[in-house]
């Protein structure tokens, strides 16, 4: 037997467990904290070979970022799905996901404001799918007002959809700041309630 004790993997497998070990450092001990090198140490390959999967660490945080985003929105679209119940049950799963992920012991924020505060560049790729994601989540929120509003009869669903998403921005923003069990739990119970608002100032003729 050789003195290389790496597994060997597929590409694709390789590239995979990069980015779950880059995800994992660069979302608890922050991005610009964690060099390329660090990352290859933690997931036993060589520095050559990270670097054939992604030429940059810039490439290696987009890459984070897109795969952060896209387990996120598997997640959300799983609980907004049609099947999983009325418009207002649909939203409340929504923000019961979001308060369930940063009730974890491991939440240190939001992944995708994290990334903006490290990458403030509009420019750069980081930035640019970290706002795209936030985009995602408020035209999600957004879509499931609308169908709430052939439900109930809204005054204001844009209000409303404006209203949802400072709330679950302020998950994580309370999660960060003040710890797992405190504001952000409260958070489903706001939503219900700037949905009763909504639904009571608009009053059948």
């Amino acid at each position: 037997m050789g003195r290389d004790a790496r597994p060997r993997r597929a590409a694709a497998e390789t590239r995979e467990h990069v980015l779950t070990v880059a995800g994992e450092l660069f979302y608890r001990d922050g991005i610009r904290a964690t060099g390329v090198d660090t990352v290859a140490a933690r997931a036993g390959v060589a520095p050559p070979t990270l670097y054939r999967l992604f030429a940059t660490k810039d490439d290696l945080v987009a890459a984070y970022v897109e795969r952060c985003s896209a387990s996120y929105k598997d997640k959300l679209e799983t609980v907004s799905a049609a099947s999983a119940g009325t418009a207002r049950e649909r939203i409340r799963n929504v923000f019961a996901a979001f308060t369930h992920d940063a009730a974890t012991e491991a939440c240190r924020g939001c992944p995708f404001l994290l990334v903006l505060a490290e990458y403030p560049d509009p420019a750069s790729p980081a930035h640019v799918q970290a706002v795209a994601h936030k985009t995602w989540v408020r035209t999600l929120l957004r879509r499931l007002v609308g169908e709430l509003a052939k439900e109930c009869e809204l005054d204001d669903p844009a209000r409303l959809t404006a209203q949802l998403t400072l709330v679950a921005e302020g998950i994580y923003g309370a999660t960060q700041a003040l710890g797992t069990h405190g504001p952000a739990r409260h958070a489903a119970a706001c939503a219900d309630a700037l949905i009763d608002a909504a639904c009571a100032r608009k009053q059948p003729a």
